[in-house]
């Protein structure tokens, strides 16, 4: 008998909070599969050892922000004097935290098996990155069907192991408007990635580069790259990274309320008139509900419930269980277009579940 599909209902998925993706490279990589693919030569392998050494060492590739964690790296078309050549051109000192590897079983041969054991056994492990994908394809044929099984066993491995998974591919030589439709084989690869970029060098052998990046939990870039001492680095001016400060809000709201018990729009109207911020009530429960641990800490209790028909949301500061001994967090206050309007329903800027765990970073 086939185990039976899962079924969730609604009040269960908008009432429980999840553990939340930390981001590895922030705003580019987070848990999942993902594709990085240039043309054959174009420096794809420099800018995924550079990637590595980033996340291994904690600092920033292509001035975005890492976290620090344990790193595999699997250099299938490289040898061992050749890698050590790599590392010596990046970096002084040994990284503790990143781990090589040049030759490896393909996938449906024990691929899949041994990075989750390798996996299981490094439970810091957070980034695998496999140079190239065609190295561990068993299958000759292209199709949609074929490519997406293929990439699907990955898949499963980052998802199963909260941690990513970066393959590097080729791109095709004919141009294309959009750099993605330029991605080596079917449509299939890149629907089943939840994250790809593209390496396309503005003319060849001029190290100038443009990296453009898509995915389910990052929203669409570009960035200007140029190629010198052997890495790549980022020409344009890279937004900072935005900090959540919505439990710090709900965190100062309390200290001066100490209690609260309404609708959405009505803690809406609270921290508008608080901080001149505009908020949609149904973005206010599902940050509520994504950040139940982390304001807890702060000694904010919150408590999801339904009255004749109505949504209430119960708020209770406690002080002795508050981590912030009090203070003050949210001390940035936004100024809105306009004065905020306590019958209107209020808009916050919208987080997705990965980053709603960035402070942590």
């Amino acid at each position: 008998m086939q185990k039976p599909i899962p079924v969730y209902s609604s009040e269960y998925v908008m009432n429980t909070q999840f553990e939340a993706n930390r981001f590895i490279v922030y705003g580019m990589l987070y848990p999942g599969l993902y594709l990085l693919a240039g043309a054959p030569k174009v420096g794809k392998s420099w800018l995924a050892l550079d990637l590595c050494l980033s996340v291994a060492s904690g600092e920033q590739f292509l001035r975005h922000d890492t976290n620090k964690s344990e790193v595999l790296y699997l250099s299938l078309e490289d040898t061992l004097l050749r890698l050590q050549n790599r590392l010596y051109e990046l970096t002084e000192e040994p990284h503790e935290n990143l781990k090589l590897a040049v030759e490896a079983p393909t996938i449906g041969n024990g691929l899949e098996e041994q990075l989750m054991q390798w996996s299981q056994d490094n439970p810091n492990l957070k980034l695998i990155v496999i140079d190239t994908l065609q190295k561990i394809r068993e299958a000759t044929d292209i199709s949609y069907g074929t490519d997406y099984k293929e990439l699907s066993s990955l898949k499963a491995v980052a998802d199963q192991q909260k941690l990513t998974v970066l393959l590097i591919h080729h791109t095709r030589k004919c141009h294309d408007s959009d750099p993605f439709n330029m991605i080596s084989g079917s449509t299939g690869i890149l629907g089943c990635a939840d994250g790809s970029m593209v390496m396309i060098e503005n003319k060849r052998g001029s190290r100038q580069a443009k990296l453009y990046c898509t995915g389910r939990d990052t929203e669409n870039s570009e960035l200007n790259l140029v190629f010198r001492n052997h890495r790549w680095t980022v020409q344009d001016d890279v937004p900072e990274r935005k900090q959540d400060t919505f439990p710090f809000a709900v965190h100062d709201l309390m200290m001066t309320e100490q209690t609260f018990r309404g609708t959405a729009t009505e803690l809406c109207g609270l921290l508008s008139q608080r901080f001149a911020v505009s908020y949609y009530p149904n973005h206010v429960t599902r940050d509520l509900v994504q950040h139940t641990r982390e304001l807890a800490q702060y000694g904010v209790l919150f408590r999801n419930s339904k009255s004749h028909g109505s949504r209430i949301i119960s708020l209770e500061y406690v002080p002795e269980q508050d981590s912030s001994d009090g203070a003050m967090l949210h001390v940035e206050v936004i100024e809105s277009d306009k004065p905020p309007d306590c019958d209107e329903e209020f808009s916050a800027p919208l987080l997705t579940e990965s980053d709603s765990n960035c402070a942590e970073g």
